[in-house]
């Protein structure tokens, strides 16, 4: 992620705050600061945010399924984790329900009125803040149509009953973490006063009881009506009119035509299991695997590697590099491009590009091409008691979005449209170079690297896992499964484990955890190689796993972040 404006590197800096804080508890008890243990159970569940995570174990524990918490998840984050959960963002749901795996696409739309150079300045260069803050950085919100869709599909209790957590939170109040309060300044700085951020947030950096009677009073209406309020009712009205107010290119039309899409989720055998993840317009589900298989295909040059040392982190910043070199040139969303999925997924292409791989050296970053010729997301991960499994990530993109609050509506609009190509060869804020492939179109859906994925054994979940942390994700997720099966931890420590990213560009450069930074033998050794070792401009990761352990059901929440983990007794 490149640092290009000094308000930028301000709203970088607000990520550093976070403390690690994360707790294991039984649905069935009281006090938060008596759950202490992981149990096996019937139900596991890991979320961001602790107030999302005890609604959640509520409707597990009273019969809910897998879709019906992840309704309840993804409508409580957006009251009490405003920084990624969201009404006005959109995202991936990637579920396994009765033995099935699907996949909904709800991610956010470009306005018909959008185009392909809507952010070149006259002379041709791109200001990075237009695609970033206010109006017309906002894609068409996706995820109340999604997770409607899912719950019309999948879902066994009423919806409204689903909301009613979120409206609860939204109208009486929930405290504010030290954690979020920090962050508050930052953002505020960052965002600025072209919007109306301060004006609805300003109560976060005080701590105490955060309320919000607007957006209560929104989420009341969906319950009631279902997407149909939001995409054509009084929320679109509301929508529409802070768009021509402020001369953006969202409108009536947009809301109303949106769809979320069922897509054929990305499954690939892997050690005898089946990892299923993300297909476009995610290059997720296609990065995790790329990085699964070619570390299995490169196994004998990491017989003897320790987790971490030099030598891991070297081949596996060789293997990232080829990785994000594919998804620049081919990546977009595929109802608009061709892609080469069927070519790309092949073994033997994916054999080839590991084994350009030198274990003693680094490429050269200008000779890594594309292979064939011619912080701010959110996830949470929920295991019901049948089995079921929902691995969901969404997201306003950059931490709250776009800074607007859609006046008398209480919530933010992303700013999506940062995820497009603005222009070939122009790093997007999370420094990833994108090209044609992804450029804007109207309609068209940009592309992310959000990676929701299951790790499944004869057809039963053996891992739910995803990341926030925008280009960090998948690589996130990759050595998260890695900690998993290579070096058998426990959930806790899988997603404890100092993690590291590299990205092709900048060129050498290595990134590790801010809080947990790679031993300083290790940098020393990775700097002799050549390779630039930093810490990550924020803390990345904050993974949500459930796993099984020895048959049994376990969960952690990243203690980079603020989020919980349940389990509970059977």
């Amino acid at each position: 992620m490149t640092r290009r404006t000094k308000n930028n590197i301000a709203l970088i800096i607000s990520f550093l705050l976070l403390a690690a804080c994360s707790s294991y508890l039984t649905a069935d008890t009281a006090s938060q600061d008596s759950f202490k243990q992981v149990a096996a159970g019937e139900f596991a569940l890991a979320l961001p945010e602790p107030n999302a995570a005890k609604a959640v174990a509520r409707i597990l524990s009273d019969g809910g399924n897998a879709i019906d918490g992840a309704v309840t998840a993804a409508f409580t984050l957006a009251v009490t984790f405003p920084e990624a959960g969201n009404i006005g963002g959109g995202g991936f749901l990637l579920m396994q329900m009765n033995g099935q795996a699907h996949f909904l696409d709800y991610r956010e739309t470009a306005p018909a009125a959008a185009s392909r150079d809507m952010y070149l300045e006259p002379d041709g260069s791109v200001n990075p803040r237009n695609s970033l803050i206010g109006v017309r950085a906002a894609g068409v919100p996706g995820t109340v149509a999604g997770l409607w869709e899912a719950h019309q599909k999948f879902g066994t209790k009423p919806w409204a009953e689903l909301i009613e957590p979120a409206i609860n939170l939204a109208r009486a109040g929930f405290e504010v973490s030290p954690q979020i309060a920090a962050e508050y300044a930052e953002n505020a700085e960052w965002l600025g006063s072209e919007v109306n951020f301060a004006e609805h947030f300003s109560g976060l950096q005080s701590g105490g009881l955060f309320k919000q009677s607007d957006l209560a009073d929104t989420l009341e209406r969906i319950a009631k009506d279902g997407p149909a309020d939001f995409y054509e009712g009084k929320t679109a009205k509301l929508i529409v009119a802070k768009m021509k107010k402020e001369g953006g290119l969202l409108s009536a039309a947009d809301l109303a035509n949106y769809r979320p899409v069922w897509r054929a989720p990305l499954v690939a055998n892997w050690r005898g299991y089946q990892v299923v993840s993300a297909p476009p317009p995610s290059s997720g589900g296609f990065a995790v695997i790329h990085l699964l298989t070619m570390r299995d295909i490169l196994d004998e040059q990491f017989v003897g590697v320790t987790h971490n040392s030099a030598g891991y982190v070297h081949m596996i910043a060789e293997m990232e590099k080829r990785v994000f070199a594919d998804r620049a040139e081919y990546f977009g969303d595929p109802d608009f491009v061709d892609l080469p999925m069927r070519r790309i997924m092949e073994k033997d292409y994916i054999a080839r590009r590991a084994l350009e791989v030198d274990p003693e050296a680094i490429s050269a970053t200008e000779g890594v091409k594309p292979g064939l010729e011619s912080p701010n997301t959110t996830h949470f991960s929920i295991v019901d008691r049948w089995g079921n499994a929902v691995s969901n990530s969404y997201t306003l993109n950059w931490s709250y979005g776009s800074g607007v609050v859609v006046d008398g509506a209480g919530f933010l609009l992303n700013n999506e449209m940062d995820d497009f190509s603005t222009k070939p060869g122009i790093p997007n804020i999370y420094g990833v170079i994108g090209g044609k492939a992804n450029e804007i179109q109207p309609n068209k859906r940009m592309l992310s690297s959000m990676s929701p994925s299951l790790v499944l054994k004869d057809n039963q979940v053996e891992a739910v896992l995803g990341a926030m942390g925008g280009s960090t994700i998948f690589t996130s997720v990759f050595q998260v499964i890695m900690n998993l099966f290579d070096f058998e931890m426990n959930a806790k420590q899988a997603v404890e484990a100092g993690r590291f990213h590299h990205q092709l560009l900048p060129k050498d450069l290595i990134t590790m955890s801010v809080n947990q930074p790679l031993p300083e033998e290790v940098q020393t050794e990775l700097r002799q190689l050549g390779y630039r070792v930093e810490p990550h401009a924020f803390v990345f990761g904050d993974v949500q796993l459930v796993a099984r352990r020895n048959g049994k059901l376990t969960a952690a929440s990243d203690p980079r972040g603020i989020g919980l983990a349940i389990v509970s007794q059977p």
